[in-house]
Order: C-alpha cells, then sequence, then structure tokens
C-alpha cells in the first residue's frame, strides 16, 4: 500500500491528527504530507472533513431516518437526475443507489418522527419518478464510521475470595 492510500486510511478514521504525528506515522517529512493532502483534495479524492456526535449525549431532538425508495429510471440519464432531485433537500444527509428490491437509500435526520414521515408523504413521495418508500427509524447507534458510541457498562461486583 503506498503512503497516499495508508494516509487516507489513517486521516479517515481520525481527520484531526496532527500532521507532525501524521508525518512519523507515514514515515514521511511534514511538507510532503502537506502537499498530498492538498493534492487528494484538488482532485476531489478528499471531499471534506466531518465530526462524529453522540447526539444521544446532548440535549437536541434528532430522529435518523433511513428510507429506502424504489423509482422509475429515466431513459439516458439512469438514476442521477432523481437523485440529484433528493439530494438537494437540505434534510438529506446521504443518498445512495442500492442493489436489491430498492434503488435509492435516502438518510436524513428531523427533530421528530413526524417531521421525517411529513418529508416522506409530502416531498420525497411526491416526486414524478418515485414508485414507492420503506422508512426505517434509527432507534440506537452502536458503531457508526469504526467509532463504537458508549461503552459497556463496568462490572461493579465484589471479587468474592474465600
Amino acid at each position: 500500500m503506498g503512503i497516499r492510500e495508508e494516509l487516507l486510511k489513517i486521516i479517515e478514521r481520525n481527520s484531526r491528527i496532527d500532521l507532525k504525528e501524521l508525518a512519523v506515522l507515514l514515515g514521511a517529512q511534514e511538507i510532503d504530507v502537506v502537499n498530498e493532502l492538498q493534492k487528494l483534495e484538488e482532485e476531489g479524492i478528499i471531499c471534506g472533513y466531518h465530526t462524529m456526535i453522540n447526539w444521544e449525549k446532548t440535549s437536541v431532538e434528532r430522529v435518523t431516518a433511513l428510507i429506502e425508495v424504489r423509482v422509475t429510471p429515466q431513459r439516458g440519464q439512469g438514476f442521477d437526475n432523481i437523485a440529484e432531485r433528493i439530494y438537494n433537500y437540505p434534510e438529506v444527509q446521504s443518498v445512495y443507489l442500492i442493489s436489491g428490491g430498492y434503488d435509492l437509500m435516502v438518510i436524513l435526520d428531523g427533530k421528530t418522527l413526524r417531521e421525517v414521515s411529513t418529508f416522506v408523504t409530502d416531498k420525497l413521495s411526491t416526486l414524478d419518478t418515485v414508485l414507492s418508500t420503506a422508512t426505517h427509524f434509527i432507534l440506537k447507534k452502536y458503531k457508526d464510521h469504526g467509532t463504537i458510541f458508549g461503552t459497556k457498562p463496568e462490572d461493579e461486583r465484589e471479587t468474592f475470595t474465600p
């Protein structure tokens, strides 16, 4: 694996890693790491940097839904046009073309179940190429992007020795 691939693996897990530490891990000069990061951004390989938040530990009300969408692909454009129409809604976090019984997986955030349901009913389902949808609400996250949420409770029993 080249330095580029190794660099991508490291920053995918921790985008806030110190450049000096990153250079040491890669066995490279810091300036070379900076230049490589810049090239990766310019080439569109690095598309952004994100912070992962455990919203359950905040006072913010938030609901995440996975919505499977079956659509009629458009001649000459396939799924691209409808995917673009969907991802332009501000509530939509992600849109994926998937295999299986549905065509697209839409991930969106809302304040309440009702807000998400209204989005599906009033916006998503009314698009002319959408045939059907199936909505799944995330009830609890255990692991996301390689990060484990929460910890196992410690065993608080006292040790018994005869």
